[in-house]
């Protein structure tokens, strides 16, 4: 799959079809989109591509955007695991939200991308002040020759699949909810660093992980979980918190990989989450603490 930034080219020589849309956390709903547009894309000869902001559009329009559900990266390797051809990447400045619906339509999509498909949601919504949706960009299509796919929402438990429900998911540890929307586990990445080895002394050494973006971070408690690690995977156990049997003051992202012993500082790891298990407890002495450590190893073992 090819990236492209648009504002670095001045037109596609391709024919494409494109899927528009934030795809924020790339859930099922998302998903279905896209391999409407892939199928659209094939079925005319034409380039599969999907046209993504590298910014979310409320850090413009509201001033500061909401928190990660995936990474840019992690959007990427999505998208092209559904058969994407190209992703056109362009920023969401007030130059682009000043665009009036033909003038996006007409400048981006036809002359910058050469395009003669579309997919976009129901909700779809562009140009200044968000004046555009989908049935306008339908009669646009008409008059600048595009075939336009309009892909009806998906629903689990009777709720429409959104980003927001997924959030709200998260939030509160609804891990498994979270995966019925998402298509897959709730992952996050991180770099292990450094901590205070307090697990180590316990029996249960912990890689220490700094997110490397603003994700969503699930509620505080104890998570089945499994550590992606140089492209391997590993049952864990994962900590979210703030250590209050040792009186922590900071959030901290503790997991025990189990059965794994290799020094993993500074390396870049994937952390699935499986299954909240616990609340965090502060415990009245390090021999609890550590029962109940291997109480939530058996635990995690049983998945």
């Amino acid at each position: 799959m090819e990236i492209i930034n648009i504002e670095n080219f001045k037109e596609d020589r391709f024919e494409t079809a494109i899927a528009l849309g934030n795809f924020d956390g790339v859930h099922i709903g998302h998903q279905k989109l896209i391999k409407e547009m892939v199928e659209i894309s094939r079925k005319f000869g034409l380039k599969s591509s999907v046209l993504l902001f590298n910014n979310h559009t409320k850090t413009i329009l509201d001033g500061k955007g909401p928190k990660l559900i995936t990474s840019l990266k992690q959007k990427y390797d999505l998208i092209e695991n559904l058969g994407v051809d190209i992703v056109y990447t362009m920023s969401f400045n007030e130059n682009i939200m000043k665009l009036s619906p033909e003038e996006f339509v007409k400048g981006i999509l036809i002359e910058k991308l050469n395009c003669k498909a579309v997919s976009v949601g129901t909700d779809y919504t562009f140009g200044y002040k968000k004046s555009g949706n989908a049935n306008l960009l339908e009669k646009l299509g008409n008059k600048f020759h595009y075939f336009v796919n309009i892909v009806s929402p998906m629903y689990v438990n009777n709720e429409i699949v959104s980003s927001t429900k997924i959030r709200e998911l998260i939030v509160k540890g609804d891990i498994d909810e979270a995966k019925a929307l998402l298509g897959r586990d709730y992952s996050v990445r991180g770099k292990v660093v450094h901590g205070k080895k307090r697990g180590e002394k316990l029996g249960f050494p912990t890689a220490n992980i700094e997110l490397l973006d603003d994700y969503i971070i699930p509620r505080n408690g104890v998570y089945a979980t499994r550590t992606i690690v140089d492209n391997k995977e590993y049952l864990s156990a994962t900590s979210i918190g703030y250590n209050p049997t040792f009186e922590g003051n900071e959030l901290k992202i503790e997991s025990h990989i189990i059965d794994f012993n290799l020094n993993i500082y500074d390396k870049i790891v994937e952390l699935k989450f499986i299954r909240y298990l616990r609340d965090e407890y502060k415990f009245e002495t390090i021999d609890l603490l550590k029962k109940q450590m291997h109480k939530d190893i058996m635990q995690v073992k049983a998945y």
